[in-house]
């Protein structure tokens, strides 16, 4: 009955808790010099921490655009998905650890009907700040570029969970950070593991 409870109950208010945190601060938007193709699908990827602000830096670039989230088949994913369905976002069920080739599966057919998606790449359970290879198998077999997200707001509370969880105190200023589109093609991975890591760190900004 608890679980039960906790699931009807907390994405509808986490949603709005989210949406009056963003409306009561100052945002400022630091975007590519050229725009993403609207035509094109792409992969968004964001550190695990810095989830929280995502859902609005994405519409504010893609619009509405569709797009999916790769998120675990643990309990607390099924909390992130609910949330996500109050900001038009749907899901894609799997990560490294369990349902990994069934999350490659189903997002490479949504990359194909043009879907773009988001992925964590040190969920859902780290270590914090690693990629794991999903990401880079993912863009290699749709040739989709990858995008990194990231937020800094002026004042905050960070969780001591593994992930160091970021929460934009109200009323502050937030800083909002997209980089440039990469290309992994000409890349063996462990570049493109290390170029992905340093536009992460770049627009995340935050140790």
């Amino acid at each position: 009955m608890g679980k039960r409870l906790l699931l009807a109950l907390f994405p509808p208010l986490g949603a709005l808790l989210i949406w009056a945190i963003y409306r009561s601060c100052r945002k400022y938007f630091h975007l590519p010099q050229t725009p993403l193709d609207p035509t094109t699908p792409y992969i968004f990827v964001f550190w695990h921490g810095q989830m929280l602000m995502q859902f609005f830096l994405y519409r504010k670039v893609r619009g509405d655009h569709p797009v999916a989230v790769i998120i675990s088949e643990h309990r607390d994913g099924e909390l992130i998905v609910r949330i996500g369905r109050y900001f038009q976002v749907e899901a894609v069920r799997g990560s490294s650890r369990k349902g990994g080739v069934k999350a490659l599966i189903g997002a490479l057919r949504l990359l194909a009907r043009g879907y773009d998606l988001a992925i964590t790449p040190d969920g859902p359970k780290g270590p914090r700040h690693t990629i794991a290879p999903g990401v880079l198998a993912l863009a290699r077999k749709s040739g989709a570029a990858i995008v990194a997200l990231g937020f800094v707001p002026s004042r905050y509370w960070q969780l001591s969970s593994w992930d160091r969880f970021l929460i934009p105190k109200p009323f502050s200023r937030i800083d909002f950070y997209v980089s440039e589109p990469l290309a992994i093609g000409d890349l063996d991975d462990n570049e493109a593991r290390e170029q992905l890591f340093q536009r992460l760190m770049q627009v995340s900004k935050l140790d």
